[in-house]
């Protein structure tokens, strides 16, 4: 992978990590309020999960 395809995936995190927000702010806010009552284990857990559907992606996307 160059550091051009690094520095796009870094700007499409970003443009996707801004639609909800973007879009519908106050169903973002209330998913972070609900986010903020989890454990830690919890958003662990979600964090796993979602480096586990991301590197599935890129795996499947690569190959």
């Amino acid at each position: 992978m160059s550091d051009d395809s690094l520095w796009l995936a870094c700007a499409l995190v970003l443009v996707i990590e801004g639609l909800l927000p973007f879009a519908v702010p106050a169903l973002w806010r209330r998913a972070m309020l609900r986010l903020a009552r989890l454990t830690d284990r919890q958003i662990r857990l979600v964090g796993l999960a979602a480096m586990l559907c991301g590197l599935v992606l890129v795996l499947i996307i690569r190959y």
